[in-house]
């Protein structure tokens, strides 16, 4: 039988509670917020609440506990059900502890049946002790990297309790979990209009979207081009599995396959991870010293995948503002923590950040400036294979290549280098002995004078630029009065978290002139072809 609601609460939290605390920064009892992988955690809690709400409110109600019970109370809902319940393992019966595994190839869902679809095979929560399908038992392609070598080279500590701050006065390390993902092209070109900079912490394989090396999907596209844009990537592992669950091989081939997909698409890989779940723990913490990796956490949680609605954003706001309001650049640094695969971080969070970020006088810098780490400590280069780093950088600015939109760099077993209007060229090649990108680091500009508006309407940004409509290529004091003129007589509004549609235009907005189909604004074909909505801003990237 399941435990009641009133009791099974507690049990969930002890159980979570527990690992996350024996990691704590110097031996503490500090925890790190659990964050992303919770998932399956906290869709118990809400499974949950429904039942506590219906205890308080009136008498108990008597509901099926187990399965045997609901096929009884709905025999024709659940009749597949029961049948499928006698069998175990194959292509679609039970899987799990105390059950078993499944057909070669299929994936154990984390409700314990067998399947083949990304319900069933989707990393984290595929079991992969029970289905040899699950994307988390998925190799990819390339290049071996066990065999380089790893020394630890500068001052920044390796493995062991990891880091938790930055060492830079002013400087604020904004990261990004758990992509690349559906939202995070966008998120490039807003980090960009803002000249800010970031840490993405990638995963290579979660969530169902396919390896990041699967050159179909546009994942190794936006890895490129973060790394050409000035940004730094780290790892995530490769499927965002928790340390604690998993045998010492199977925790080595999340490093090792994330290391050779990263070496695939660029030539090399990081130094830097942050280990799923904040979870790494003394085991971990060797194993990740001696595969020469800087075991990175944080110490400003937004909780915006807590937060990832419309109505709630603004609780990561007030975290934000209470920061801010706790420190000042000249004595205070922050190692800040959010994840790319939210909508309301990349499109709403992110900008009131940055807008307020600059305008107090803070740096927008990577993990490893705000560390004071050489940029050349950043990666390991790669035993050869690589999509566009190393030597290869040269030829690849000069191949053609196919072109794909969002970053993407079409397919092909040759893995062709990116040409995509999206990116930035290919960087010549470095000196031989580094081989990583030779990419520059582009200072934020001078933070403009900021207003307040409204900071619960709508889920707008409390902080905006008193001149919004600037971006790139578009600063002329006239150019501007123009957009503004041509704005306020069409009757919109012009968009300032990159959305667009029902009132709010892209017109002119540091995101880009056009509205998308989908309601975004942006400056590519993807935004500006036909299916631009052209009541909502242009249909190109430039004033009417």
């Amino acid at each position: 039988m399941r435990p009641s609601p009133s009791a099974a609460l507690p049990l969930l939290l002890l159980a979570v509670s527990g690992p996350v605390a024996a990691h704590g920064p110097h031996g503490d009892l500090a925890i790190p917020k659990l964050l992303g992988g919770g998932r399956r955690f906290l869709s118990e809690l809400l499974a949950y609440a429904p039942f506590n709400a219906g205890a308080a409110a009136g008498p108990a109600t008597t509901r099926p506990q187990t399965r045997e019970e609901m096929e009884e109370a709905e025999p024709e809902l659940h009749e597949s059900a029961a049948l499928r319940r006698r069998q175990v393992g194959g292509k679609d019966g039970m899987c799990g502890p105390g059950v078993g595994s499944c057909a070669k190839g299929y994936c154990c869902s984390p409700e314990g049946w067998c399947g083949l679809t990304s319900d069933y095979c989707a990393a984290p929560d595929c079991m992969l002790n029970y289905g040899s399908g699950c994307d988390g038992n998925q190799k990819p392609e390339g290049v071996d990297t066990s065999g380089v070598a790893r020394p630890h080279v500068g001052s920044v500590l390796y493995g062991g309790l990891g880091i938790y701050d930055c060492v830079e006065k002013g400087d604020i390390a904004i990261t990004f979990d758990d992509g690349p993902y559906n939202y995070t092209g966008d998120l490039l070109d807003k980090l960009a209009a803002y000249g800010a900079k970031a840490t993405f912490f990638i995963t290579g394989n979660n969530l169902g979207k396919g390896m990041i090396n699967d050159y179909s999907k546009p994942w190794a596209g936006y890895i490129r081009r973060m790394v050409n844009e000035g940004h730094q990537v780290a790892s995530h592992t490769w499927s965002h599995q928790n340390a604690s669950q998993l045998t010492a091989q199977q925790y080595k081939n999340q490093i090792i396959w994330n290391e050779i997909a990263f070496n695939d698409i660029l030539g090399f890989f990081p130094t830097y991870m942050r280990p799923p779940y904040s979870i790494c723990e003394a085991t971990c913490q060797r194993e990740l010293s001696q595969l020469g990796y800087h075991v990175t956490y944080f110490d400003l949680d937004t909780e915006g995948y807590l937060n990832d609605d419309p109505k709630l954003i603004q609780n990561s706001k007030d975290i934000w503002d209470q920061a801010m309001a706790s420190a000042k650049p000249a004595d205070a640094q922050y190692l800040m923590i959010e994840h790319d695969i939210h909508y309301q971080t990349v499109y709403n969070l992110t900008d009131y950040v940055l807008t307020s970020l600059f305008a107090r006088g803070w740096k927008s810098v990577t993990v490893g400036e705000c560390l004071g780490d050489p940029k050349e400590n950043w990666y390991r280069q790669g035993p050869g294979g690589g999509g566009g780093g190393g030597s290869s950088a040269s030829s690849a600015s000069s191949s053609p290549g196919p072109s794909s939109t969002e970053g993407g760099i079409g397919s092909g077993s040759n893995r062709p280098p990116v040409t995509s209007s999206r990116l930035t060229p290919t960087p010549s090649a470095p000196p031989a002995s580094t081989g990583f990108p030779s990419t520059t680091i582009r200072r934020p500009p001078t933070p403009t004078t900021t207003t307040r508006s409204s900071r619960r309407g709508g889920g707008d940004a409390s902080l905006v630029p008193d001149n919004p409509n600037n971006h790139p290529g578009s600063s002329s004091s006239s150019g501007s009065a123009s957009v503004a003129s041509s704005t306020a007589s069409s009757g919109l509004q012009q968009t300032v978290d990159g959305n667009c549609g029902k009132g709010v235009t892209c017109f002119g907005s540091r995101f880009g002139s056009c509205c998308s189909a989908n309601g975004f604004c942006g400056r590519t074909a993807d935004y500006c072809g036909q299916s631009c909505q052209p009541q909502f801003g242009a249909c190109s990237d430039s004033p009417r």
